[in-house]
């Protein structure tokens, strides 16, 4: 079986891309394969906010990313800087740049370019979703 990475670009709310990586990952997990990472970018980084509120008959992708990341042990990396620049900030980069709260989802971590590098190298595949 194959370790995979995905790295996820898509808006949460305004495209399909979303979607279409969590659907892949619970398939792949599955047939067997691992998963390593989930690295968001770009309007990806989006999802990582605890303060996601769509309607009761749409899924709540953060949640939906949170819950397979607890149930599959799956590290979730958003961007720190595609992050920063829209307004999704962990505790330690609230006080770095001196704003008045955070919006991380706990399941979330917040981490550099480095991360994807990593995950291109220890994964037999990495699939992107945009």
């Amino acid at each position: 079986m194959a370790t995979f990475s995905l790295l996820v670009t898509a808006n949460p709310y305004s495209s399909q891309g979303q979607f279409s990586a969590i659907e892949f990952a619970r398939t792949l997990l599955e047939q067997g394969h691992s998963l390593m990472r989930v690295f968001f970018y770009a309007d990806g980084v989006l999802v990582a906010s605890r303060l996601h509120a769509p309607p009761a008959d749409e899924i709540n992708l953060t949640k939906a990313w949170a819950k397979l990341a607890i149930e599959k042990d799956i590290e979730l990396v958003a961007c720190v800087t595609a992050a920063n620049k829209r307004g999704i900030v962990n505790a330690s980069e609230a006080e770095r740049n001196a704003l008045t709260g955070d919006n991380l989802d706990p399941a979330f971590e917040i981490s550099g370019l480095g991360q994807l590098t990593e995950a291109m190298l220890e994964s037999d595949r990495l699939i992107t979703f945009g």
